[in-house]
């Protein structure tokens, strides 16, 4: 069976650039960076190399990148980290309400240790609420965690404004940029952000390894403690041929990021196209609002989302309910519910995520798998005449 993998916000596959570059990582160079041995040095210095490329890929300065188990623990050491380091300032967090769980459940920690944390609304097109941010603004408030890209939507916030609304009361301002990198521009001095999170598999690079932007002088208190890896901001040895991964795939990413961008936008806003055509009472969710150009989350009024998922699965296409981390349960997403998403179209939405692999051949292909699917799940839902 030929498959379609539309679900490229939930990891995506490795270059193979990236996979030659890790290659010598996983074979014959071996040694631990913080050795003072020729191996070892050779380990450091290909990890400093890395840590440059990733640096340029956000317009940061190579000793503002701390490296990571993932996207989650850059997310945990931005927050947790800031306020732990913060907590004779203040114990009010401000975060939107549509968060991916790492940050969310970063708070849910705070709060169980007597922090505060205000959920920030959105609106039906999953925007921020601007002056909401600003009313819930406190003399406590240390930290405002705000996302780039949503990770379900692909919705993209005002950052800029947040820091800007932020910084005139001296507050820190986090972003989880892991879905943004890589898709869109990212600067960090345009955003005017502190502390921005991404990851190496969401730009095709390897699982497993994350990345912190922490501007210069602002304190984060290490989550990890033992050596003094990372300045000291997290401890352990580093995952030489992970980093050196994503060093190799920030610089794909950066290469030739306006052209993906045209060709992403191009094939997912022909696919939506196409789709409504065929599916006229579907929904795009966020469709109104920018968007990063490669995701698309589509409502099917009076569907259920789970059996069309596993439908088009069956069929060879690979697509999503929501975040990959919060697969296996039978909750509708958050995001969709802070959106006042109808619940008629809230279990009936899916992802579609499209990567650097994906061609637009293939587009046209999953509408016709998809209104095949639909088709069949709503004639045998559908009560014969006379039952």
């Amino acid at each position: 069976m030929k498959r379609i993998y539309l679900d490229n916000n939930a990891t995506t596959p490795l270059l193979p650039e990236v996979r030659e570059a890790m290659r010598p990582w996983l074979e014959e160079q071996f040694g631990n960076a913080a050795s003072v041995h020729w191996y070892g040095q050779r380990a450091r210095a290909a990890i400093d190399e890395s840590r440059g490329a990733v640096a340029r890929l956000i317009g940061a300065t190579d000793h503002e990148i701390v490296f990571t188990s993932s996207g989650t623990e850059a997310d945990n050491l931005a927050i947790r980290g800031v306020v732990e380091a913060l907590r004779h300032k203040g114990n009010h967090v401000a975060v939107s309400s549509v968060e991916h769980p790492a940050v969310l459940q970063s708070c849910a920690v705070l709060e169980r240790h007597g922090f505060q944390v205000t959920y920030v609304a959105v609106n039906s097109d999953g925007i921020l609420d601007l002056d909401a941010l600003k009313a819930s603004l406190r003399p406590d408030t240390v930290l405002v965690s705000v996302m780039l890209a949503n990770n379900e939507t692909g919705v993209l916030q005002p950052v800029q404004k947040v820091s800007e609304i932020a910084k005139a009361k001296g507050i820190l301002v986090h972003t989880d940029a892991v879905q943004a990198v890589g898709k869109i521009p990212v600067q960090v001095d345009t955003l005017g952000v502190d502390l921005l999170s991404l990851s190496a598999h969401k730009i095709h690079g390897p699982q497993g390894v994350g990345a912190l932007y922490v501007r210069k002088g602002v304190e984060v208190e290490p989550l990890l403690v033992g050596g003094g890896q990372e300045r000291k901001r997290r401890a352990g040895s580093e995952n030489v041929a992970a980093v050196v991964g994503f060093g190799r795939a920030a610089e794909m990413a950066g290469r030739d990021l306006t052209a993906e961008f045209q060709r992403l936008a191009s094939m997912r806003d022909e696919y939506e196209s196409q789709l409504l055509k065929q599916v006229p009472s579907a929904r795009i969710n966020g469709g109104r609002s920018p968007r990063v150009p490669n995701t698309s989350n589509i409502g099917f009024p009076g569907i259920d989302g789970e059996a069309l998922l596993m439908a088009l699965d069956l069929e060879g296409v690979a697509a999503s309910l929501g975040a990959a981390c919060s697969s296996g349960t039978l909750e509708p997403s958050h995001v969709l519910k802070a959106m006042k998403v109808p619940d008629s179209i809230l279990r009936g939405s899916l992802r579609f995520s499209l990567g650097r692999f994906n061609v637009s051949e293939e587009m046209s292909e999953a509408v016709a798998i998809l209104s095949r699917v639909l088709e069949h799940i709503q004639s045998v839902s559908t009560p014969k005449a006379g039952a």
